[in-house]
């Protein structure tokens, strides 16, 4: 049953943050997609569901069954992607959705290997400071704050977010061999990116306790 949860809840993480994936494609401002694009780690935050950009920061804070459930939080992801990706494709803005996810695949995958990675560990060190400002600000205010100033300048800098890309490959219906790699590739880089700061902090804490 524990198992199930976590997967479903990643199932509800994917949705969420393909429905912020779908806002930044039907915006023509690329600031204003960005600011709205934020609904996505707001609704994962706020209710708790399990996005795998924002929960492997904590892999080292945690037991061997909280890294155990990654892999199946990571499938739930790409299932509330392709989902969403695939009920958007059978309405009437399907067709704009598709036509600008293709643009933008299109770029992600010329890149170069050492280029996406490198920009995804970027992307996941943003995810850490907006998650962990959300856990940890006390106040209201500088819970949200973290989350907006955290999603804006990953989306406006062009990082790589696996899960997002998950979205914007369903959409753009660019899977292959190939696509897999990079999101693999971006899985990777989020992860170095995300456990950097939590890393480092440890270091720092034990450096200054001795």
């Amino acid at each position: 049953m524990k198992q199930l949860r976590t997967f479903v809840y990643g199932i509800l993480a994917g949705i969420s943050i393909s429905i912020g994936g779908t806002v930044f494609l039907s915006l023509d401002s690329k600031v204003l997609g960005a600011l709205f694009f934020t609904v996505g780690l707001f609704t994962v935050c706020t209710f708790g569901f399990n996005l795998f950009t924002g929960k492997v920061c904590y892999v080292f804070e945690r037991d061997r069954a909280y890294a155990l459930d990654l892999p199946l939080i990571w499938l739930g992801n790409l299932c509330g992607a392709w989902l969403t990706a695939f009920l958007e494709r059978q309405t009437r803005i399907g067709e704009a959705l598709e036509a600008k996810a293709q643009a933008l695949c299109e770029i992600k995958l010329s890149d170069e290997l050492l280029s996406i990675f490198l920009l995804a560990v970027f992307c996941n060190v943003l995810i850490f400071i907006a998650v962990d400002g959300y856990n940890r600000n006390p106040h209201e205010p500088g819970k949200y704050l973290a989350l907006f100033f955290g999603v804006m300048v990953f989306i406006l800098c062009g990082f790589e977010h696996c899960v997002a890309n998950m979205y914007y490959f369903s959409m753009a219906d660019a899977w292959s061999l190939r696509t897999l790699g990079y999101v693999l590739l971006m899985t990777l880089g989020n992860s170095v990116g995300g456990v950097l700061i939590p890393l480092l902090r440890k270091w720092a804490a034990k450096g200054a306790a001795a």
